[in-house]
């Protein structure tokens, strides 16, 4: 497995929308693989193929906490068949977005349909974390971040500051 590079924004790649998968290779087992190990390593507990500059619908989370074993799961073309009616507020951090956060309010509970890492349909039932892990890496998809969920004037705070940390890097 190998480390890939995650694109940071305001990278315009992460505004890209992503096509759906024709069929669940190896290259694309591999290109999972790497995302996952690419994830631990950040560390986060989700990461969407075109934030390290494929623009599929593949994803990858793990919501297990520290004390659990690692719990992958892998989902390819996923599409939300049912959402609770339920908002619940989580903070939520992005790989692409290094130390910035915001509440966002998501659907609490979702059954996702998806092909897993051996292409078989799969249906799975989420709440909490992991509900709102899927609906964030879900709208990477469609090259929306979760800045783009509240208010213009936070959005352009997280902005202002992540333009000047990329700035100082190249830089520095």
């Amino acid at each position: 497995m190998a480390l890939l590079p995650i694109i940071t924004a305001p990278d315009p790649r992460l505004r890209v929308k992503s096509e759906p998968v024709e069929t669940v290779d190896d290259d694309l087992r591999t290109l999972m693989d790497d995302m996952l190990q690419t994830m631990y390593d950040a560390p986060g507990v989700g990461l969407s193929a075109i934030q390290v500059g494929v623009a599929k619908r593949v994803m990858v989370v793990d919501c297990a906490d520290d004390r659990e074993d690692p719990q992958p799961i892998y989902l390819v073309n996923p599409v939300i068949r049912e959402a609770s009616d339920d908002l619940r507020a989580y903070e939520e951090g992005c790989l692409s977005l290094p130390e910035q956060y915001a509440e966002v309010d998501r659907h609490d509970r979702i059954t996702v349909d998806y092909l897993d890492r051996d292409g078989a349909p799969q249906s799975l039932e989420a709440d909490g974390l992991l509900s709102t892990c899927i609906q964030h890496e879900m709208d990477h998809f469609e090259g929306i971040l979760f800045v783009d969920h509240i208010s213009a004037l936070k959005r352009a705070m997280i902005m202002k500051r992540l333009k000047k940390a990329k700035k100082l890097k190249a830089t520095g």
